[in-house]
């Protein structure tokens, strides 16, 4: 997922609120969720939709109060809750800011979210902040720092990240290791979790010239806690090959269903978020792309369990790459 990360210069400082209690953090189903938009808030009040749960930017939440914490605080009430962090720069070569640190923890603490969750990228360097989410070289000293930024991260939240796969547009000559041995190896120094963006192993894979689902099969599934999927938007690059934008702005394309279905065969059912950033359609719309992704995951539901616990078994071994009974 891109979107604009937020300067932690311009975040107020968090809310001092009381501890919350372990029941306060409702869980996410195993179905299909939207993105949280101001456009769409009167319509969830009214209608109060059918809808998995919820996934909102924390850095559109970083005040004391206003009117977005208004709206959220009610919808809360009724749906679950992702939140979804893209200005923390954990793959960047600076500290961790921690003024931003400790209003996102503010914000985690105030809303006791199922789900938090951040990139494998970069965002700011030297002070400078960018309009974007880049990617890294994926090498032992890249390794060590992210691991450091991630313990960091889930040593003040007190939970467990979600570390999202990016979509890139470059790679690095200095990178040793793939992208699916760098997150698995993140993921078994620091515990932490992967959020599956679908879109973005398409995305990546089709502008490096790889095979999306190989792509899939290599990432760490195993550890997956939440999936995205998103559209895209199509251009050419300087020497004239296809080069896919993570844009947000479009439906879901049909090869990222397809993806999809190959993702869930891998994870098994897991609760799953439809991004949609640009070009907002009504709400009817998101929904029904909801009510596809819930289809997808009703039919693997109902053939993992027809398959028995030995198929079963056999399936988390290869996804996790050990050694089966």
């Amino acid at each position: 997922m891109n979107g604009p990360p937020v300067s932690p210069s311009f975040c107020a400082p968090p809310v001092t609120l009381p501890r919350p209690r372990p029941a306060d953090r409702r869980p996410l189903p195993q179905r299909a969720g939207l993105g949280l938009k101001p456009e769409h808030f009167a319509h969830v009040h009214e209608h109060r939709p059918d809808v998995g749960f919820f996934e909102v930017h924390a850095e559109n939440f970083l005040v004391a109060g206003g009117p977005m914490h208004h709206h959220l605080t009610r919808i809360r009430e009724s749906h679950a809750l992702s939140i979804h962090g893209v200005g923390m720069s954990i793959g960047g070569v600076d500290a961790l800011d921690t003024v931003h640190l400790e209003a996102v923890a503010g914000l985690v603490q105030r809303y006791q979210p199922a789900v938090f969750s951040e990139h494998l990228a970069w965002s700011s360097h030297g002070g400078v902040f960018f309009n974007d989410l880049l990617p890294l070289p994926y090498n032992l000293p890249t390794l060590q720092r992210v691991c450091e930024h991630v313990d960091l991260v889930q040593n003040r939240l007190g939970r467990t990240l979600l570390l999202e796969n990016p979509s890139t547009y470059v790679e690095f000559i200095s990178s040793t290791w793939s992208e699916g041995d760098f997150l698995r190896e993140v993921i078994h120094r620091t515990g932490c979790g992967l959020l599956l963006d679908v879109n973005n192993v398409h995305v990546s894979s089709t502008n490096h010239g790889r095979d999306p689902e190989r792509s899939l099969r290599e990432l760490p599934c195993h550890a997956a806690g939440e999936i995205h999927l998103a559209g895209f938007a199509q251009d050419v690059d300087a020497a004239g090959d296809r080069l896919l934008i993570d844009t947000h702005g479009a439906p879901v394309a049909a090869a990222v269903w397809a993806l999809y279905e190959t993702a869930l065969a891998i994870t098994g059912p897991l609760p799953t978020l439809i991004e949609r950033d640009n070009d907002l359609p009504a709400f009817e719309v998101l929904q029904q792309e909801a009510r596809l992704a819930e289809q997808h995951l009703s039919a693997i539901a109902c053939s993992a369990s027809q398959a028995g616990p030995d198929l079963r078994a056999k399936t988390r071994c290869a996804t996790e790459q050990v050694a089966c009974p």
